[in-house]
């Protein structure tokens, strides 16, 4: 996400509310004294004296004239689907409340003490386990979660991001399906795949998993909430109704931290605790080193651990990644949004704060279900300001489901190799996984042992020929040998013959108006490239 912020700039007040966890339903007084245009019409009828704190009364009109909106918006969905709605606007209701009350940074940089020793564990001190009864007794204690709502679009796909094609003609999700089987067939375990749809992947997701219905997975799924933006100056919904068909646009869906609440919304929870589950692995569909480790399941059994954040030593590339604190007595999750200005390169530094969150999280069950229960989720608002296509600001407000860390006890975090966190982000990233510097393994992806070291290139592709997959693939006559890649930047018009061995730093340049094609079976090692170069068949 671009231009995020999480401190907000709603005003602030000089005596604080607590944000209202309540459902906003106006009087009719209330109703009959508000004006249409949203809270920045009118003062909504409140007669203003000098004595009066008009910040705290526009926070009220605020929360009342969405309310007023919601219902109105309410009336425009058929009867039969009302509760699912009813449960959103509920959701967002509380959302919006946090975000209007809240006033000042989410963490104050001098509070943040040193991390305890053991916060985070190093992986090659976890046990390990070779008694194939004690691991399937573990598998069946273990639901499997993955993050199912974004598009392909950024990558120039269209439908859910987890049906593009990423190694062997297999997808995200076939990968995804392949791995559980494996684990259900070899220790005859029953760990059920879930998969967090939202409203853009829900359709063709339920088409495609008809596939596996022969494999040995049992897939359930459920749909995060599906949120109004609101409008940047009236902060009031931009939708004329309910039906997301007629205006897309008007809608999103609220970022991974919604999972709590529309996981126990959706009933799975419940069925998961009562069926004797204890843990859900949870990670993006679209990180392959994302699969299930038994050592790190075992570690969260056996410690009795309520929340396990997988982190990796952080390298320059992965400067604006969530990191690991110790604050107010809990271990939380710091995001680069939260961080005060003057205090940015702390933030950045390798030495101050050397690891990442994967977004790889273990959780209790049983604890998720206390937590939603009890009320006591608390995560840091995200304001990713949109510009639809006519024009419109407009705000989405999202939570990101690493910041309720802090909201669970015994929580730790775990730092994992690298090969754990592997994310298909773009072009450049698919590049390195179709390459030969993995291989795939019951449906896992494993670095070849021909490579020297453990750390992937560094790629850098040029968005104008390469970000879509379908432009990409027809650049590349085969993919290159990259096993002794250290660093690749490709830009403008460039193509690459079959055979091609890319080793060392490889830099490769066509200006505007230029083509260079990699000739077929070309070596290039340590070389910089630019100019025009063609290759003409005869």
């Amino acid at each position: 996400m671009s231009d995020i912020s999480i401190s907000v700039d709603p005003p602030s007040a000089t005596t604080q509310e607590q944000a209202t966890t309540q459902a906003i339903t106006p009087t009719k007084t209330q109703t009959d004294k508000l004006s249409p245009g949203g809270p920045q019409s009118s003062l909504f009828g409140h007669q203003r004296t000098p004595s009066m704190d008009f910040k705290e009364l526009t926070k009220k009109d605020a929360q009342i004239s969405l309310a007023m909106e919601l219902d109105k918006l309410m009336k425009t969905m058929p009867e039969g689907r009302r509760q699912v709605v009813e449960q959103d606007f509920d959701g967002f209701k509380k959302l919006f409340a946090k975000f209007i009350n809240e006033t000042g940074p989410s963490v104050v940089w001098d509070r943040i003490d040193k991390l305890p020793q053991n916060a985070i564990q190093p992986y090659a001190s976890l046990p390990h386990t070779e008694d194939k009864e004690a691991i399937r007794t573990m598998l069946d204690q273990l639901v499997v979660i993955k993050l199912n709502g974004g598009l392909g679009t950024s990558m120039g796909c269209s439908g859910p991001k987890s049906v593009i094609p990423v190694r062997s003609d297999l997808t995200f999700l076939d990968l995804t399906v392949q791995q559980i089987e494996y684990l259900n067939k070899r220790y005859d375990a029953n760990v059920p795949l879930v998969l967090m749809n939202s409203f853009n992947t829900d359709e063709d997701t339920m088409k495609i998993i008809r596939k596996y219905s022969g494999f040995n997975v049992s897939i359930k799924t459920f749909n995060q909430s599906c949120y109004p933006r609101i409008n940047k100056d009236s902060l009031t919904p931009v939708a004329k109704s309910c039906l997301t068909e007629d205006d897309i646009e008007a809608w999103y869906p609220p970022g991974h931290g919604d999972f709590y609440q529309a996981f126990a919304n959706s009933g799975l929870l419940e069925e998961f605790v009562d069926q004797g589950k204890k843990h859900c692995f949870i990670s993006n569909i679209d990180n392959l080193g994302a699969t299930v480790d038994l050592n790190i399941l075992n570690m969260c059994l056996n410690q009795n651990r309520e929340f396990v954040m997988e982190v990796t030593d952080k390298t320059k590339a992965d400067v604006k990644g969530g990191t690991l604190i110790q604050y107010e007595g809990k271990l939380r999750l710091l995001e680069a949004a939260q961080v005060p200005k003057e205090h940015e390169e702390d933030f950045k530094s390798v030495k101050k704060f050397n690891v990442f969150n994967t977004n790889n999280l273990w959780m209790s069950l049983p604890a998720i279900k206390r937590v939603v229960e009890e009320n006591t989720l608390d995560m840091e608002i995200i304001v990713n300001p949109k510009q639809l296509d006519g024009g419109l600001n407009v705000l989405q407000l999202e939570t990101a489901v690493g910041a309720a860390m802090k909201c669970f006890e015994s929580a730790s975090g775990i730092c994992v190799p690298r090969s754990r966190f592997l994310p298909v982000k773009k072009t450049s990233d698919l590049l390195l996984v179709m390459s030969n510097l993995y291989s795939l393994d019951s449906g896992a992806l494993i670095m070849s042992p021909k490579r020297m070291f453990p750390s992937t290139p560094l790629v850098k592709l040029g968005d104008n020929h390469f970000k879509k997959v379908s432009a990409f693939l027809s650049r590349f006559g085969s993919i290159p040998d990259l096993l002794e890649l250290d660093h690749l930047t490709v830009s403008g018009d460039v193509t690459f013959g079959r055979g091609v061995s890319l080793r060392g730093t490889v830099i490769i340049i066509a200006n505007h108006g230029d083509r260079i094609d990699i000739p077929a079976g070309a070596v290039l090692e340590n070389k910089i490239v630019s100019g025009n170069l063609r290759i003409l068949d005869h």
